[in-house]
């Protein structure tokens, strides 16, 4: 127990080197004058705008216009084969976008009805990325489609790629025209975050995407191929004078309303009532300044969030992860985005409040969140070959915390975390991670966790919940080497067998991994094909007595081609193990997408074939899995979103015979008629079934299991935190005689408003 205090001892010097003297500012200054693009000069509007796509308001006379833009794909930043013009305004409290897109064929523009941030790279949309910090690492979007669908969103350089969790408050309108489209975009200046400075410099980039017989992408300026930064690549937008003050205060108060009905006695009987219950809960964001934000919510209800679309666990060694919907925990969760996810917002199943504080002093940013969990949900137990699941039957608090500090375009932090369980028990992580990027082609990164545990007294529940102590450590160093040509990859990972992360989400331990990857790029002109990649890498992990647990080497190709479609090919051959035996399979991995018209918006397909192992019985067989995904659009209300997934294994087992050991599916389909960009009625059918021969298994198995889950949505938003919601849920599972049984049923109704100040 003595690691305790040295570990949190570490914690304070590493704080305080992640906030000491901002000497970084200086060299990101000079990094943002080697790769930034032309200066833009905006002017205050000579008079009001009305957002309302037509674009013929005084206000946008005399404005900037922008109509130097590239295309950088499928073009290396060549003229776009498309006019596009934009011009840039403010005033005393919005910041102002519009646009003119030139289209030779108005007909063929893809501008679907949608819910919020429902815009597909397989849509005709455009906007503005604006770094107002102007230190080109991160970056807010708006944008929207030609029907004024928003997306908004924050990107990064740290290679975390765009969370469109956040959302903001913003208005845009688009209309199509007989020349193509137009969009006006009004951002409020109490949404965006900015230095108390006058006159304020930002970073800005103007955006077009264009799907067609490609994906054709347009920007207001240069993007090098191969180059590892994007934000850094920023048009300077200066001449923003005496703004006001960053900042404000969201009050959203919420009640909600529950009937529940269960299956009293086991599946099949009559549903019987529970009775009505009734919550009210807050919601609360107040910024202060442009450095700090303040989130707290109280009694949250999830309840309107859409169900994850079912996995197939059978056959799996690792636990399966789902991304998290919550939007409290989504706001803010770039920071946490680490090379070891030692922080994962969704172990905290059932919170009963929450708090969480971003900011930035100088080149430092911080991110801490404080929330009561009230159980519920599973907590991973990881090992070298397989990982474990254990009930969180219990209370527990948790913490997490993680400070950055930029260092011209590189950067160091800290992360820690902890949980506290009611009755004994915690875990705390702690560690720092780093990414350095001597040049516009390297990155080197790497993390090293130390942990602290003690497991709670639940033998009941775990093998290893007997209150024992555990100590241990995670770490991992990689390299990234990208020009438009070669790429490649290396990384190493080592993690002792009493490391523990239980707010995160690291299913194996006590293993070494080895792997490298190499790719080679081809850029066609012509053709088909627009870009091609060829690639191998192998992969090794054994435990760490050295003992191996898994080899694989693969080889393959991906292309882009037209109807914005990507496949990947390849063959894998790998040696893993299955107890203590090793067993080989060799299987053939495909991936496509494709868009290929405005009715069939999406097709996805991915899977495999080939040999296979039967982990649950320890022996060699064959199988595959097909996930097929879909976005069908009848009109531009209507939107039908097909899953279809697949999963079988057949053995052929000396003492207990051939055959087909089970197939797995999931059928859902979820259908969204979207009346208008503020209201719209959802329903989703989802199928779940598991089919096993019983006497090829070595223990006893169920001939068939599953169950169906319906639910619809009535959703009218005024704007994001402004709601009205009214739903209901339906589940049955599979008896013992397989047929589908009622198990329970609920109703629902959340009412929402925002107050701003």
């Amino acid at each position: 127990m003595h690691a305790k205090p040295l570990a949190f001892k570490k914690l304070g010097a590493a704080l305080c080197l992640a906030l000491g003297p901002a000497a970084g500012v200086e060299a990101n200054s000079a990094a943002l004058e080697a790769t930034r693009g032309s200066r833009l000069q905006i002017r205050r509007a000579a008079g009001p705008i009305e957002i309302d796509g037509k674009l013929d308001d005084a206000g946008w006379q005399g404005a900037l216009r922008v109509d130097d833009w590239f295309e950088t794909n499928p073009g290396d930043n060549v003229k776009p084969g498309v006019e596009n013009v934009a011009w840039l305004a403010y005033d005393d409290k919005f910041f102002y976008a519009g646009f003119d897109f030139h289209d030779p064929e108005p007909g063929a523009i893809r501008a679907p009805l949608g819910d919020r941030d429902n815009v597909p790279s397989s849509t005709d949309y455009a906007g503005v990325i604006l770094d107002t910090r102007n230190d080109g690492h991160s970056a807010m979007m708006f944008l929207a489609n030609a029907r004024g669908i928003q997306y908004d969103a924050i990107t990064d350089d740290a290679g975390n790629g765009e969370d469109s969790a956040p959302d903001f408050f913003w208005d845009a309108r688009g209309r199509i025209t007989d020349r193509g489209w137009t969009l006006e975009i009004r951002i409020p200046f109490s949404s965006l975050r900015y230095a108390k400075a006058d006159p304020q410099t930002w970073g800005v980039l103007l955006y077009r995407n264009r799907p067609r017989e490609y994906r054709y992408q347009m920007f207001s300026t240069k993007l090098p191929r191969g180059s590892n930064c994007f934000i850094c690549r920023a048009n300077w937008l200066e001449g923003l004078e005496s703004l006001p003050r960053s900042g404000g205060l969201v009050l959203a108060p919420y009640a909600t309303g529950v009937r529940r009905s269960l299956a009293e006695g086991g599946l099949g009987r009559p549903l019987v009532g529970q009775g009505a219950e009734g919550e009210v809960g807050l919601d609360v964001k107040w910024v202060p300044s442009a450095n700090f934000a303040f989130d707290a919510t109280v009694n949250p209800d999830f309840s309107q969030i859409e169900a994850d679309v079912a996995q197939i666990a059978t056959n799996e060694r690792f636990a399966l992860f789902f991304p998290e919907k919550r939007p409290f925990f989504l706001e803010g969760t770039e920071l946490f985005q680490t090379p070891l996810q030692a922080f994962y917002t969704r172990s905290i199943t059932a919170p009963r409040f929450g708090v969480r504080g971003t900011g930035k002093l100088g080149s430092a940013a911080f991110s801490a969140v404080f929330a009561e969990d009230e159980g519920g949900g599973s907590v991973i137990l990881p090992g070298p070959v397989v990982s474990d699941l254990a009930a969180q039957d219990f209370k527990s608090w948790v913490a997490a915390t993680r400070v950055k500090r930029d260092i011209g375009r590189s950067h160091v932090a800290v992360l820690a975390t902890l949980r506290e369980v009611e009755g004994g028990g915690h875990n705390r992580v702690i560690g720092p991670d780093f990414q350095w990027r001597p040049n516009q082609k390297d990155i080197v990164g790497g993390q090293f966790l130390y942990s602290d545990s003690r497991t709670p007294n639940r033998p009941d529940l775990a093998a290893e919940w007997d209150g024992r102590a555990l100590a241990g450590h995670a770490a991992q160093l990689w390299y990234q080497h990208s020009s438009s040509t070669w790429d490649w990859y290396g990384q190493l990972t080592d993690a002792s067998p009493e490391f523990r992360a239980d707010n995160g989400f690291i299913s194996q331990v006590g293993h070494r991994q080895t792997f490298g990857e190499v790719g080679r790029t081809f850029r066609p002109e012509t053709g088909f094909v627009r870009r091609l990649r060829t690639f191998t890498f192998a992969d090794r992990v054994t435990d760490r007595d050295g003992e191996l647990v898994q080899r694989h080497a693969s080889a393959g190709f991906g292309f882009d081609g037209r109807f914005a479609s990507f496949v990947r090919l390849r063959y894998a051959f790998d040696r893993t193990r299955a107890g203590r035996e090793l067993f080989d399979r060799n299987q053939f991995i495909y991936s496509l997408q494709v868009s290929p018209s405005r009715t069939v918006t999406q097709v996805n397909v991915d899977g495999f074939v080939g040999g296979e192992i039967d982990f649950a019985n320890e022996r060699a067989g064959t199988g595959g899995n097909v996930n097929l995904s879909a976005s069908i659009r009848p009109t531009a209300h209507l939107e039908l979103a097909l899953t279809e997934r697949r999963r079988w294994l057949d053995v052929d087992d000396p003492v207990r015979g051939s055959g087909r050991l089970f197939t797995a599916r999931v059928d859902r389909l979820r259908a969204t008629y979207t009346f208008t960009s503020r209201m719209f009625l959802r329903l989703i059918g989802q199928y779940v079934e598991t089919r096993n021969d019983p006497a090829l298994w070595t223990f006893d198995v169920p001939r068939k299991s599953g169950g169906f889950q319906a639910s619809g949505l009535f959703a009218y938003k005024l704007n994001w935190q402004t709601v009205l919601f009214v739903g209901f849920g339906d589940n049955r599972a599979l008896d013992e005689q397989e047929k589908l049984q009622r198990a329970d049923r609920q109703f629902f109704v959340k009412l929402s408003y925002a107050f701003q100040r």
